[in-house]
């Protein structure tokens, strides 16, 4: 059924939180691999990925301190997100948001994936007629 005003408030303080928490985490670890950077030690491409990812959470992380600092300007955060969806840190997704992404790549690749298909097919098509 439908959720109270209540509901759903206790329910994004606790998506903010959350999400705030992660990116906490996320910039101790990342800070982490900046020290071993640092000190000459190299990153496996997973650690580069994620550090990358925080570094771009973090910058991403100013304009939506905006929104959470100056007065009722959190009400204009929904039209915002509408209109640059990017805006938010990645720690502060929702599981819809996640499987609406993943289904994008997917049909993508399979998009790829069709194309090349195809193109082996019309390049065999050339070359059994080019020997036959």
């Amino acid at each position: 059924g439908k959720k109270s005003v209540r509901q759903r408030v206790v329910e994004e303080l606790k998506h903010y939180y959350n999400g705030f928490h992660l990116l906490w985490i996320d910039t101790k670890v990342a800070a982490r691999m900046v020290w071993r950077l640092l000190h000459g030690q190299v990153l496996t491409r997973r650690e580069r990925r994620r550090l990358l990812r925080t570094c771009a959470d973090l910058f991403r992380l100013v304009p939506f301190l905006v929104f959470v600092i100056v007065p009722f300007m959190e009400f204009l955060l929904p039209v915002f997100l509408k209109l640059f969806p990017e805006m938010l840190p990645s720690t502060f997704e929702t599981e819809s948001k996640k499987e609406e992404k993943q289904k994008k790549k997917l049909n993508a690749k399979l998009e790829l994936a069709k194309f090349l298909q195809e193109t082996i097919a019309e390049m065999a098509k050339r070359n059994k007629a080019d020997t036959g």
